[in-house]
């Protein structure tokens, strides 16, 4: 893959020794390299919970998640690649956006006037070229039908691009989480052929009735599954060796896909195949982690493979790459398990996914995370029962010691809350203050339309970026807004990761600790001069800064005194701890 192949054949001693030692984190029975995933080998998943200690950095991260395709344009050459034409349904085509595009923001500082610790991109490898009519004339836009794990899709933009943008968000201090697919190739259409009948299957269609109607089984009726449950050697699709041929690489992809092989021990079986080309990425470039989609559709047991193999692959590149290394973080891996969710929301059981016939608890097999699904329809809560409630349960309830993502809306939930951004500042307040990780969706921060009458299913939710609305001053405002919280998040881990404490009802007044980081925030106080009891919270003589207005003040008898013209105080050390410096 790519200029690395003397990296991969040629592992160094360091590298093979932390191969062959068992990973950081705990597996449950039935989660190591290779193993077959039966109702006999993750039934013990039913009982079996081992102990965490999530990373308060995870714990507390704001994650910007976008359609790099709908965010900007910054290179227009790229628009239709592939032959692809301008005639989709409306919203269900490309429409420009690019990795040029998320370049130039990030050189513009608006992630870091945001305060976002990490950007996950939608998948940027090669999607199918045609389009699919299942709902109505669609192309991959959205970057979920694959073709070639191994190449960045042209209208995104090049290898290159990724590697510079990579680059760009380090230097920036953010990190860079890969969506990552193990589940599906992309549909078949005139330009992209099925693969082979050992790769995928097409039916039966999945009716979401047990673990096997879950997994083994085709998602849609163009949505061909590929067969994670086999052990059984393949060859290459001759699809994908007829496209290296023409590329003039199908020798070095040969010759890498033989050292994996050769290194690992893993039959060449679909799935580690696909395992080997989504780590390459990381042993390249320095991925901090994979969001992985489609997580429930898939036997467990190969998560616990990929970040394995993700995390022998980033440790391999910080220690070629010293200093261009952002930290000594380990792998980060959040997973996609959808209706899974905070306080046993849909089919979840504290830590377990139920699928009627087994339970599985997915922190077992390689993930540090999962994206709390509950949380839009926890939204329309107050905030004191939502983050009481939440505190309680990540930090001495059923899901102590592991983290959740949080988000208010998402390309792919119906159920997103406010998609009619009526509630746009108290939205904000409630997810960027929220115990947990928090998911920015492209455009929450600029209050992005979410519903588009005229677009079909859940491409209403996939309007693109409009950059001139931030002229506007409304819009400016509710930028201001979301900046602020993302800053003062940034600034303390204790803030999502710390323990709550309500310190008033009215007005509602609470504190956030996580050992020696205390944060306080006190809303709905009198715009002007207000005074808030900070005995509790901070020592006598404390300076603190509002995070809101910038302002500053000291404890004095236990209390501290502000007059901003705004009302609300976001409460904190003006240095930020030590934990989170980037």
């Amino acid at each position: 893959m790519r200029k690395m192949f003397g990296l991969s054949a040629v592992m160094s001693a360091a590298a093979l020794s932390l191969a062959a030692c068992s990973e950081s984190e705990p597996q449950a029975p039935g989660a190591q390299a290779g193993a077959v995933s039966s109702p006999e080998t993750a039934a013990p998943a039913l009982t079996q919970v081992n102990s965490f200690s999530a990373d308060p950095f995870w714990n507390n991260a704001t994650i910007y998640f976008m359609l790099p395709d709908r965010f900007h344009n910054g290179n227009p050459d790229n628009d239709l690649s592939y032959g692809r034409k301008d005639d989709a349904a409306h919203m269900r085509g490309f429409h420009g956006g690019d990795l040029r595009g998320v370049i130039q923001k990030l050189e513009e500082g608006y992630f870091t006037d945001l305060g976002v610790d990490a950007l996950w991109m939608s998948p940027v490898i090669e999607n199918v070229h045609g389009y699919d009519e299942g709902d109505k004339r669609t192309y991959a836009f959205h970057g979920y039908w694959p073709k070639d794990w191994t190449s960045v899709d042209a209208n995104l933009g090049t290898e290159a691009e990724l590697s510079e943008l990579i680059e760009k968000a380090h230097s920036k201090g953010v990190r860079i989480l890969l969506d990552v697919i193990i589940n599906h190739t992309g549909p078949v259409t005139a330009e992209d052929p099925l693969w082979p009948s050992d790769w995928v299957r097409t039916n039966p269609q999945c009716d979401w009735s047990s673990f096997a109607q879950n997994v083994q089984c085709a998602l849609t009726d163009n949505l061909p599954d590929i067969l994670t449950e086999s052990e059984k050697p393949v060859e290459l699709p001759p699809q994908l060796i007829e496209k290296w041929q023409r590329e003039g690489r199908l020798e070095q992809e040969v010759a890498e896909l033989d050292a994996f092989f050769e290194r690992t021990g893993y039959p060449r079986a679909p799935k580690y195949y696909i395992v080997k080309w989504l780590t390459d990425w990381v042993r390249e470039y320095g991925v901090d982690g994979f969001r992985a989609d489609t997580v429930k559709h898939t036997e467990p047991e190969i998560w616990a493979v990929l970040k394995k193999e993700a995390s022998l692959a980033l440790a391999e590149w910080k220690a070629a790459n010293a200093d261009r290394k952002l930290d000594d973080r380990e792998f980060f891996m959040v997973g996609e398990v959808y209706h899974f969710g905070v306080n046993n929301f849909s089919n979840s059981d504290g830590r377990f996914y139920d699928y009627g016939d087994r339970k599985v608890d997915f922190f077992n097999y390689g993930f540090d995370s999962l994206i709390n699904m509950g949380f839009a329809a926890h939204a329309a809560q107050d905030m004191e029962s939502i983050f009481s409630q939440y505190s309680s349960i990540l930090h001495d309830g059923a899901l102590q010691g592991v983290s959740v993502l949080n988000y208010l809306g998402s390309h792919d939930d119906q159920g997103s809350f406010d998609r009619e951004r009526k509630q746009v500042k108290s939205a904000a307040l409630k997810l960027m203050l929220a115990p947990g990780a928090a998911q920015i969706y492209y455009g929450d921060e600029i209050a992005r339309p979410m519903i588009d009458d005229q677009a079909y299913g859940d491409a209403s939710m996939r309007v693109p970026m409009d950059w001139s609305s931030i002229e506007q001053s409304k819009t400016s405002e509710i930028l201001s807004h979301w900046q602020k919280l993302g800053q003062f998040r940034q600034s303390h881990l204790a803030v999502g990761a710390g323990v709550h404490q309500q310190l008033s009802a009215a007005p509602y007044v609470f504190s956030r600790t996580l050992e020696n980081d205390r944060v306080m925030v006190a809303l709905d106080m009198p715009a002007g001069e207000k005074t808030v009891d900070a005995s509790t919270v901070f020592a006598e003589g404390t300076l603190v800064k509002d995070y809101y207005s910038g302002a500053e003040a000291r404890v004095e008898n236990g209390t501290l005194k502000f007059d901003t013209g705004f009302d609300i105080l976001l409460l904190g050390s003006p240095e930020p701890q030590e934990l989170t410096t980037r």
